[in-house]
Parts: structure tokens; sequence; C-alpha cells
């Protein structure tokens, strides 16, 4: 593929990322592409689906296998918005996915180039091809922006609950003594 397909490819998975973000799900998207035309598609759905396993790309490699009836995805590019995990990097390979592409790196879980380099190690029955980076400060930012609001409304449901208003400040010590 040439990469002005991954960047249309990789708008694509933005698109679908923000499905999940305004389903109050982490934004992470993901689209299976095989001989110019979209076969899968998935976006994050543990939180609302009850589904641990419910990432995006197991998600649209699901998708993927219901449509063409064959769990094995010979030819087959999958683009996700970011790094894939340790199990959705084990489903690509037993779905034979050929090619991965992904945004942003995820340091703390990402299993392509991050940590387990999963798609590297010589004990595994198929090896696809990866690339990182296309569009990785978009992704990157649709994930930090989704927390950076989370974290805000955490906050803000924190101080509702203590009866303080925003910029409000819990005061303690001697300076809270309203008594003297």
């Amino acid at each position: 593929m040439n990469e002005i397909n991954d960047i249309r490819w990789m708008e694509h998975a933005l698109q679908l990322a923000k499905r999940a973000s305004d389903a109050g799900e982490v934004p992470v998207g993901a689209v299976v592409v095989q001989d110019g035309k979209v076969i899968g598609e998935g976006w994050n759905l543990p939180i609302s689906g009850h589904d641990p396993t419910a990432h995006a790309e197991i998600m649209a490699l699901r998708d993927a296998a219901t449509r063409i009836g064959n769990y094995r995805l010979v030819g087959a590019t999958l683009y996700v918005t970011i790094e894939p995990c340790t199990m959705c990097a084990g489903a690509i390979i037993h779905a034979r996915v050929e090619r991965v592409v992904f945004g942003a790196t995820e340091p703390k879980a990402g299993a392509v180039i991050s940590n387990a380099l999963l798609f590297d190690q010589p004990w595994i029955n198929h090896w696809p091809e990866y690339q990182g980076g296309v569009l990785a400060e978009r992704c990157s930012d649709a994930i930090s922006a989704f927390f950076r609001r989370r974290r805000s409304e955490k906050k803000a449901e924190k101080n509702a609950g203590q009866g303080l208003t925003s910029g409000a400040k819990i005061i303690t010590g001697p300076e809270s003594n309203t008594s003297g």
C-alpha cells in the first residue's frame, strides 16, 4: 500500500475512534481493508459491552471474518489508531492479517514495537508486516483529549460530592477554624 492509502484508511479508523469516544469508551478505532475495500470495522466497546475483549481490533477482525465467511484474513491490512496490545496482536497473528498499520505507540501496553515485540518472535507461525506512526499525533491527541476530559469530569464529580464548585478549595488546618 502507499502512503496516501494508509492516511486515508487511518482517517477512517479515527472516525471509528470518535464513535467509541461518543459512547464513553477509550477512543480507538480499527478498519480491515482487503483489495482496497473495507471488510471490517470496529471501535472500543469493552465498557458498554461489558466485554474485556471488545477492543477495536478484535471487533474489526470479528466483523471482517463474519463478512467474508472465514476467520483467516489473508491479504488484509488492519489499520488501528493505537499500537495493538498483546491480546489484539495475538488475534491478528491467528487471523493471518498480512499487514498492520497503527497510529500512536502505546508505551504501557503496546505489543508490536513498545514492549513484547510479538510480531518479531521466532516462535510465532505468522509474521505480519507492520508500520507505526501514521497520523500518530492525531491518534495520540484523540486519546489524550479523552483522558483529560475524563479526569476533569471525575474531579467535578468529586467536588460536587463535597459541595464544592469549580475553583473552590478544601481548607484544612488552623485556617479552617471559622469559630474565632
